[in-house]
C-alpha cells in the first residue's frame, strides 16, 4: 500500500455514549500511515449516522475514487469497520462500488487479507455487529419510551402546544405552551361547534399566529395528547390510552366531540348555509330569456362580494341581488 484516503466519522450519538472523537482517529491512522510508510492523498471527516450511505464527507470521497479511477489501485483506510457501516447489506453494496474503482476499504483494527477466501466471514462478523448493536440500542430505546408512557409520561417531542421540561424529579414531561395552547383549545371548540369547514377555522388559527400545515393541523386534532390521553402501542400491534401526567389542553368529552365531527360526513358546511340563506328565491325567479330557473352565487368585485341571480350554460342574464 502507497497511498490512502483516511476516513473517520463519529455520530452526535456516539460522542455521548462512548466518547468517540474525530481527532483521536485521525491521530491513529496518521501514526499508522507514518510507521508504514503510505502516503496520505485526503482526510475526510464525517459527523455523520452510519445507517446508510448519504453522507456529505463519504459523498465527496467517493466522488474523488470515481474521478481518479486511473489503473492505480486505491485505498481507504478507517479505525474499525462501524466506523464504515452499521448496515451489512450496505455496506457489502459499497465494497462491490469502491472494487468497481480499483479501490479496498481497510480498518486498520479489524484487518482483513481479501486475497483469503475464508477471511469473508470475518469480513461478515465484523460487519453483522455494529448492525445488531444499533438494533438492540433502537429496540431499548423504543421500549424505555413505552414504559415512560405506560407510567403517564410523554417522553417525546412534545406536539405543538406544549413543551418539553425535565421535572423536579429528573424525569422528562411537558407543560402548556402558550400562546399555541390556546389557539389550539380555540380550535377544537371551533370544530365541535360543527358551523364552519374545518379548513377555514385553520386558517384563522393561522392568522392567530398557530404556525403549522394543513396535514400538521388535521394530526393536532387527531391526537389525544391534547386531552391528556397517551397512546400506547402494546406488542400486539393494539393501541392503548393511558392516562398522562400532565395537564390537558382539553376535555376527553370535547375531543370525542371532535371526532365525531371530523370522522363523519357533515350534512351541511358553512358556504352552503351562506348560499341557501341568501339566495333563498333560486328555485322560484325564472330566466326572462329562456325561461329557466336562476341559480344564485356571489360576484368578487373590487371591494367586496356582491350576489347576483344568473342563468346558465351561455345565457348572460343577470340579476343584482338586493340586500337589506
Amino acid at each position: 500500500m502507497k497511498s490512502a484516503y483516511l476516513y473517520v466519522r463519529v455520530s452526535t450519538d456516539e460522542q455521548k455514549r462512548k466518547g468517540y472523537s474525530l481527532p483521536e482517529q485521525e491521530d491513529r491512522l496518521l501514526k499508522y500511515c507514518k510507521y508504514y510508510d503510505i502516503e496520505v492523498k485526503g482526510i475526510y471527516r464525517e459527523d455523520f449516522s452510519a445507517k446508510n450511505f448519504n453522507r456529505p464527507e463519504w459523498n465527496r470521497l467517493f466522488s474523488e475514487i470515481k474521478k481518479k479511477s486511473s489503473g492505480e489501485d486505491k485505498n481507504i483506510l478507517f479505525i474499525k469497520w462501524d466506523r464504515f457501516s452499521r448496515n451489512i447489506e450496505y455496506a457489502y453494496e459499497m465494497i462491490g462500488k469502491l472494487r468497481k474503482y480499483k479501490t479496498t476499504a481497510k480498518a486498520i483494527d479489524q484487518p482483513i487479507d481479501f486475497s483469503v477466501p475464508e477471511s469473508t466471514v470475518m469480513l461478515a462478523v465484523y460487519l453483522a455487529v455494529p448492525e445488531a448493536e444499533n438494533a438492540r440500542r433502537a429496540q431499548n430505546t423504543s421500549n424505555g419510551i413505552r414504559r415512560a408512557k405506560l407510567m403517564g409520561r410523554y417522553p417525546s417531542k412534545a406536539p405543538l402546544g406544549f413543551i418539553n421540561l425535565t421535572l423536579l424529579d429528573g424525569k422528562k414531561g411537558i407543560v402548556l405552551k402558550e400562546p399555541e395552547a390556546g389557539i389550539i383549545k380555540w380550535a377544537f371548540y371551533q370544530v365541535a361547534k360543527n358551523n364552519h369547514k374545518i379548513s377555514q377555522i385553520m386558517k384563522i388559527a393561522n392568522d392567530k399566529g398557530l404556525l403549522c400545515s394543513k396535514s400538521h393541523f388535521f394530526r393536532i386534532l387527531h391526537n389525544p395528547v391534547y386531552s391528556g390521553l397517551i397512546p400506547v402501542k402494546l406488542d400486539s400491534g393494539e393501541e392503548q390510552l393511558v392516562k398522562g401526567l400532565h395537564e390537558p389542553l382539553i376535555s376527553e368529552a370535547l375531543f370525542n366531540q371532535v371526532q365525531s365531527v371530523i370522522n363523519t360526513k357533515r350534512k351541511t358546511t358553512s358556504k352552503n348555509y351562506d348560499l341557501q340563506s341568501m339566495f333563498f328565491l333560486k328555485e322560484f325567479i325564472i330566466c326572462p330569456v329562456c325561461d329557466r330557473k336562476l341559480l344564485g352565487s356571489f360576484s368578487k368585485g373590487r371591494l367586496k362580494k356582491y350576489p347576483y341571480y344568473h342563468c346558465r350554460d351561455g345565457c348572460r342574464t343577470r340579476i343584482a341581488c338586493c340586500i337589506s
